[in-house]
């Protein structure tokens, strides 16, 4: 009984196994490179927060400053710093609808 052959010769490797193999293996590429952190600095949404923040604080900062300075120079200091105060807020809120106006780059 032992000399007998098998029914079914044993077949080494079938093509579609191979093919599925290769699939397989360009999928799990493709996935990985999809997955990959694709910016190195900061991100974006990081970035424009910061603008926003100094945008902000400069032109509040900037307008107390420049009003303070003008009004201390002609006498009418509070009243200089706040037109001074309201312009730098005017301006630092023209400059964030600005920079939210404009379209990410992809």
């Amino acid at each position: 009984m032992s000399e007998d052959k098998p029914a079914r010769d044993s077949i080494e490797e079938d093509a579609r196994v191979d093919a599925l193999e290769a699939r397989l293996k360009a999928a799990e590429s493709r996935e990985e490179l999809r997955n990959r952190k694709q910016s190195s600095g900061a991100d974006a949404n990081y970035r424009s927060g910061n603008r926003v923040l100094a945008d902000l604080l400069g032109g509040i900062l900037g307008g107390a400053v420049i009003g303070w300075a003008i009004g201390f120079f002609t006498g009418t200091n509070p009243w200089a710093l706040l037109v001074g105060l309201f312009l730098g807020i005017v301006v630092a809120f023209r400059n964030i609808i600005r920079a939210a106006n404009v379209r990410p780059d992809e």
